[in-house]
């Protein structure tokens, strides 16, 4: 058996929606009955964890999501000699209406490999400041398809395209290039719902809101690059949270740093 080992994260990132984002490797703790104020969206990396809920025994194996509704108790303990590791984020209660939660106490864990995908995808972008776009979109198509399991859709979700309404998120985003705009508020101002407006975008440029904004922004950082700007400088100058986060999506997109970028220019 291995030792007892605690190992926490937890932040509340600037996503609407997000209460908090919670990653934990425990060996032999286990929770007691507890209830939360929020929805408990869960996937599990290494080992497995067993829980109660309503009176009911559950599992989560590594592909598997756990969707807990809130106010409703539950436990928590390992179900494998070395512990579980486990990501964990909190939704506000507004992002899955109090009718799901019925179902989701009938049916708690999801086996669908693209909702895993997709919830794996959106703890990626929740941990990477200066990419709250890619975190709301993602976040929005994992509550679509959350809702589509909760109501029992047995047919998939055919997107309805809408070209008009990629065309205006579009040309809002150009005007955001550096300041950015979040899904919210795109979707306020352009008087849709974020999911539709992500998928009308996609459905018309064949990429996401955020790579497009991203890769807006870092057509921007080569040209001041190339005027001779430091990698330091031309961060803020784009819309990007820091160096770091220039840095990643620069070399994402070009293929090399910044810096290096910037020393071959003639």
């Amino acid at each position: 058996m291995a030792a007892d080992q605690r190992e926490v994260t937890a932040w509340r990132p600037r996503v609407p929606g997000v209460v908090e984002v919670f990653h934990a490797h425990f060996t032999e703790y286990a929770y007691p009955m507890h209830v939360h104020d929020a929805w408990t969206l869960l996937i599990v990396d290494d080992g497995a964890v067993r829980y109660d809920l309503d009176r009911h025994e559950h599992g989560t194996p590594h592909d598997t999501v756990s969707l807990l509704p809130p106010h409703v108790p539950h436990n928590g303990s390992p179900a494998t000699p070395d512990g579980f590791r486990k990501r964990v984020v909190y939704l506000d209660s507004s992002r899955l209406g109090d009718e799901f939660i019925g179902p989701a106490v009938d049916g708690p864990d999801l086996r669908d490999p693209v909702l895993r995908l997709r919830v794996g995808q959106l703890h990626s972008a929740l941990a990477r400041p200066g990419d709250e776009l890619e975190a709301e979109s993602r976040l929005v198509l994992v509550g679509e398809r959350l809702r589509d399991h909760l109501r029992r859709r047995a047919e998939p979700v055919t997107p309805r395209r809408d070209p008009a309404l990629g065309r205006r998120l579009r040309e809002l985003l150009d005007t955001r290039v550096v300041d950015g705009v979040s899904l919210e508020e795109a979707a306020r101002l352009l008087h849709a719902h974020p999911a539709h407006l992500v998928r009308a975008f996609s459905g018309a440029y064949g990429i996401a809101p955020h790579q497009y904004l991203m890769s807006r922004r870092v057509g921007r950082a080569r040209r001041l690059l190339l005027d001779g700007l430091a990698p330091g400088e031309v961060a803020p100058a784009t819309g990007f949270y820091d160096q770091a986060h220039l840095t990643r999506h620069f070399k994402k997109l070009v293929g090399v740093t910044p810096g290096r970028y910037r020393s071959s220019a003639r």
